[in-house]
């Protein structure tokens, strides 16, 4: 499969792209590419491989999920910077 330059002009056009003449060029240069080195990788035999799920044998290490109880209001305002009242105070965000 390879690209032409009206491919790369529609493409460019979707994604509301413009290429002078030279960029063009170079596009259609480096999607040809592309595509060469994907139909490389398609020749490569993986039957009897198992799909990969992730790089590591690891499975993560969760707690046991436990109800406990929260932690006082007081407490927890100690040591914020700003407070009105029984609330964490923040800048205005708009």
């Amino acid at each position: 499969m390879s690209v032409t330059r009206d491919d790369v002009a529609y493409i460019a056009g979707l994604a509301r792209l413009s290429f002078s003449d030279e960029e063009m060029a170079t596009m259609t240069i480096e999607m040809n590419s592309i595509l060469h080195y994907v139909e490389k990788l398609n020749e490569i035999d993986t039957e009897g491989v198992q799909p990969l799920s992730s790089i590591h044998d690891q499975e993560n290490v969760l707690r046991e999920d436990v109800a406990e109880g929260s932690i006082a209001t007081g407490l927890a305002l100690q040591n914020a910077p700003d407070r009105q009242d029984r609330f964490f105070k923040v800048p205005k965000v708009l």
